[in-house]
Order: C-alpha cells, then structure tokens, then sequence
C-alpha cells in the first residue's frame, strides 16, 4: 500500500498537474469570482515554479554537498542506489539521466576507494512486467571491469526504504564490517542517508553525484527569464521533500 501511495504523490506534487488540473476545473465552474480566483492560482504557479532563481537556490541548498575523502580511507563495500537505468518493451536496458550514480561507484571501486559494489533496485514501476534494474547494472559493472566476486546484488527492492532494508540483510549475512560509502544523486541523498542510517547503517558516508544544480557563475538572464520546463522537474525536488517527511512521519527515516 505504501509503495502503491508513493506512487500517487509523485503525480499531486508536479506543478505542471497542479496548472492542467486547475484548466479543466475552470469548464466546471460557472461563477465569475471563482474563475477569476483559479485563472489567478494558474499565473502564480507559472510565476514562481518557472522562476530559475528560485529552483536553483531551493535544489542547490537541499543538495548533499560533495564529499572529499580521506586519503587512506576505504570502504568495505559502497551501496549503489538504483534509479538510473530503464528497459525498453523488448527488455533491452539502457542508461538514464541519473547514470552518473553508475560513473561514480565504478571510479570508487576503480582507484581502490570501495571494494566491493552492493546494486541495489529491483522493478521500481507500478504496473510494468521488466527486469530488475540490478539485473542490467551487473552486466555493466562487468563490462567495465569490475571482478564478479566483488558485485553483491539486491533485486527485491522497490523504493528507498526497502533499499536499506534489504541492504542491512546482505550488509549483516555477508558480516562486511563498517565504514560503508552510499552512492546516489546529490538531491536524493538527505534523504537516503536519513533512511539508511535509520535501518542501521551507523558508519556509512555519503558520495553524492549527479548534481542536477551548481553553484555556477551568476547571470541576470538565467535568473529571470522564465523557464517553462521547471514546472516538471520541481517534482524531482518537491519528491524528496515530501518524502523524507512522510518517511519520518511513518518511523522509515
């Protein structure tokens, strides 16, 4: 029920539902005053979700700063978050836009950071019939180099939470010992560090990546002209917010 839930705020927090759902309302109503009151709600929305300014101020200060590493530090095994990959309808994967998350554990594993690579994403769609998302990802963690005996797969989870769940199970079976090194996009990360740290992990740090904002050079231009595409990508933003409160809400983070 949870994860069928999850499913149905991702849809209510994008603004851009929020203007297509206040149009069709106006067909409904025949009083002046409340058209007037939801044309009204529909430039406000437009105003300020279109705004670069403000997207980039909010995103850029609840990003997971980067992590410098200790020199001589090593991590027993980094926890690779799915979320990055999708199947085409002949079930053929492909990298997505969070691929990055992929990039990183590989270096990490590379330059001797990590030891091993624990993938964890099973079928995180509600109503597709695909393959696991690890099931691709060890496939391509082998093409890049990385030893079979070093790749742990977690096939069963569907959402964060279950991500560290069934992480800890393997983490404790497998008795790798602490310090861990999670691995997954900078705007995901406060959230994911809550809800691992909240499943046990008592030593693991944060390697953010795959940052969707920087701290660029400022530009009067960007920061005004409106950018219409931002009504759909604050729900990426708006998914971790509410997230982590409901995650806290339900005793998950």
């Amino acid at each position: 029920m949870f994860f069928v839930l999850s499913k149905l705020l991702h849809f209510l927090i994008t603004p851009l539902y929020w203007i297509i759902i206040l149009a069709i309302l106006l067909f409904f109503f025949k009083s002046l005053i409340i058209k007037k009151r939801i044309k009204f709600s529909i430039l406000i929305i437009i105003i300020l979700f279109s705004n670069p300014w403000i997207y980039r101020n909010l995103v850029q200060q609840w990003q997971t700063p980067q992590t410098v590493i200790q020199e001589n530090k090593q991590y027993s095994v980094g926890i690779l978050l799915g979320g990055f990959t999708m199947y085409d309808r002949f079930d053929t994967g492909y990298f997505g836009n969070n691929a990055d998350r992929f990039i990183q554990a590989a270096n990490l594993y590379h330059t001797g950071r990590i030891k091993k690579i624990l993938m964890t994403g099973g079928v995180g769609k509600l109503l597709q019939n695909e393959p696991t998302e690890a099931a691709f990802v060890k496939r391509e963690l082998l093409r890049n180099g990385i030893n079979a005996e070093d790749i742990i797969i977690e096939d069963r989870s569907r959402n964060t939470y279950e991500n560290a769940i069934f992480s800890k199970i393997i983490t404790d079976s497998l008795q790798l010992a602490p310090p861990y090194a999670l691995v997954t996009s900078a705007l995901h990360m406060p959230r994911s560090l809550n809800v691992f740290q909240h499943a046990g992990f008592n030593s693991i740090d944060p390697i953010p990546c795959d940052y969707k904002v920087i701290n660029g050079r400022f530009s009067l231009l960007d920061s005004i002209i409106p950018d219409i595409r931002l009504l759909y990508d604050w729900q990426y933003f708006l998914h971790e917010l509410v997230g982590l409160a409901v995650y806290r809400i339900t005793g998950k983070a």
